[in-house]
Protein backbone atom coordinates (compact mmCIF):
# COMPACT_ATOMS: atom_id res chain seq x y z
CA UNK A 1 0.00 0.00 0.00
CA UNK A 2 1.66 3.25 -1.11
CA UNK A 3 -0.02 5.28 1.78
CA UNK A 4 0.61 2.93 4.78
CA UNK A 5 3.07 3.97 7.25
CA UNK A 6 4.34 0.05 7.93
CA UNK A 7 4.86 -0.75 4.29
CA UNK A 8 6.85 2.41 4.06
CA UNK A 9 9.23 0.75 7.19
CA UNK A 10 9.23 -2.43 5.09
CA UNK A 11 10.44 -1.04 2.29
CA UNK A 12 12.54 1.49 3.67
CA UNK A 13 11.48 4.36 3.01
CA UNK A 14 11.28 5.17 6.84
CA UNK A 15 13.89 3.69 9.01
CA UNK A 16 12.30 2.82 12.24
CA UNK A 17 14.08 1.90 15.65
CA UNK A 18 14.42 -1.62 14.33
CA UNK A 19 14.63 -4.45 17.32
CA UNK A 20 14.12 -7.34 14.85
CA UNK A 21 13.56 -8.64 11.46
CA UNK A 22 13.37 -11.36 9.68
CA UNK A 23 11.85 -12.47 5.97
CA UNK A 24 8.31 -12.45 7.44
CA UNK A 25 8.24 -9.94 10.30
CA UNK A 26 9.95 -6.53 11.50
CA UNK A 27 9.82 -5.27 14.91
CA UNK A 28 10.60 -2.05 15.90
CA UNK A 29 10.01 0.54 19.26
CA UNK A 30 6.65 2.67 19.11
CA UNK A 31 7.11 6.26 18.82
CA UNK A 32 4.78 6.82 21.46
CA UNK A 33 5.67 3.87 24.15
CA UNK A 34 2.86 2.71 26.70
CA UNK A 35 5.61 0.75 29.26
CA UNK A 36 9.19 0.45 29.48
CA UNK A 37 9.30 -1.68 26.65
CA UNK A 38 6.79 -1.15 23.64
CA UNK A 39 7.56 -3.11 20.37
CA UNK A 40 5.41 -3.41 17.55
CA UNK A 41 5.62 -7.17 15.71
CA UNK A 42 4.23 -5.98 11.62
CA UNK A 43 4.24 -8.64 9.29
CA UNK A 44 5.95 -7.46 5.78
CA UNK A 45 3.08 -8.28 4.11
CA UNK A 46 -0.04 -5.68 3.70
CA UNK A 47 -2.93 -6.83 5.48
CA UNK A 48 -5.40 -4.01 7.24
CA UNK A 49 -7.01 -5.76 9.97
CA UNK A 50 -7.66 -9.37 11.77
CA UNK A 51 -10.85 -9.21 9.52
CA UNK A 52 -9.08 -9.22 6.38
CA UNK A 53 -6.60 -12.76 7.25
CA UNK A 54 -7.06 -15.19 4.79
CA UNK A 55 -7.07 -18.67 5.86
CA UNK A 56 -3.58 -19.42 5.18
CA UNK A 57 -2.07 -16.78 6.95
CA UNK A 58 -2.55 -17.54 10.55
CA UNK A 59 1.09 -19.29 10.72
CA UNK A 60 2.13 -15.88 10.17
CA UNK A 61 0.57 -14.29 13.41
CA UNK A 62 2.10 -17.67 14.95
CA UNK A 63 5.15 -16.44 13.77
CA UNK A 64 4.39 -12.73 15.00
CA UNK A 65 3.99 -14.13 18.51
CA UNK A 66 7.05 -16.37 18.61
CA UNK A 67 8.70 -12.69 17.35
CA UNK A 68 7.29 -11.16 20.78
CA UNK A 69 8.41 -14.40 23.21
CA UNK A 70 12.37 -13.68 21.50
CA UNK A 71 11.95 -10.24 21.76
CA UNK A 72 10.82 -10.49 25.25
CA UNK A 73 13.44 -12.68 26.23
CA UNK A 74 15.98 -10.80 24.92
CA UNK A 75 15.06 -8.11 26.14
CA UNK A 76 14.55 -9.77 29.90
CA UNK A 77 10.83 -9.66 30.67
CA UNK A 78 9.94 -13.11 29.95
CA UNK A 79 10.26 -14.38 33.15
CA UNK A 80 8.59 -10.67 34.84
CA UNK A 81 5.54 -10.78 32.27
CA UNK A 82 4.59 -9.37 29.23
CA UNK A 83 1.29 -8.46 27.13
CA UNK A 84 0.94 -9.18 23.30
CA UNK A 85 -2.30 -7.18 22.42
CA UNK A 86 -3.60 -6.65 18.65
CA UNK A 87 -6.30 -3.92 18.39
CA UNK A 88 -9.16 -4.84 15.40
CA UNK A 89 -10.39 -1.73 13.56
CA UNK A 90 -10.84 1.96 15.00
CA UNK A 91 -12.92 1.02 18.53
CA UNK A 92 -10.51 -1.23 19.48
CA UNK A 93 -7.63 1.50 19.15
CA UNK A 94 -6.33 0.66 16.10
CA UNK A 95 -5.02 3.57 14.19
CA UNK A 96 -2.55 2.49 11.84
CA UNK A 97 -4.02 0.05 9.15
CA UNK A 98 -1.89 -2.69 8.80
CA UNK A 99 -1.84 -5.22 11.41
CA UNK A 100 0.46 -4.86 14.48
CA UNK A 101 1.25 -7.34 17.61
CA UNK A 102 2.10 -4.88 20.27
CA UNK A 103 4.80 -5.99 23.10
CA UNK A 104 4.26 -4.42 26.45
CA UNK A 105 6.21 -5.14 29.45
CA UNK A 106 8.36 -3.33 32.21
CA UNK A 107 5.12 -2.23 34.48
CA UNK A 108 2.23 -3.88 36.12
CA UNK A 109 -0.55 -4.24 33.61
CA UNK A 110 -4.19 -4.06 34.87
CA UNK A 111 -7.04 -5.64 34.04
CA UNK A 112 -9.47 -4.89 31.86
CA UNK A 113 -7.00 -2.98 29.81
CA UNK A 114 -8.96 0.07 28.81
Amino acid sequence: MDDCLFCKMVSGEITPDSVYEDDQVLAFRDINPQAPLHVLVIPKVHIATLNDLDDDQGPLLGHMMHTAIKIATGEGYAERGYRTVINCNAEAGQSVFHIHLHLLAGRPMHWPPG
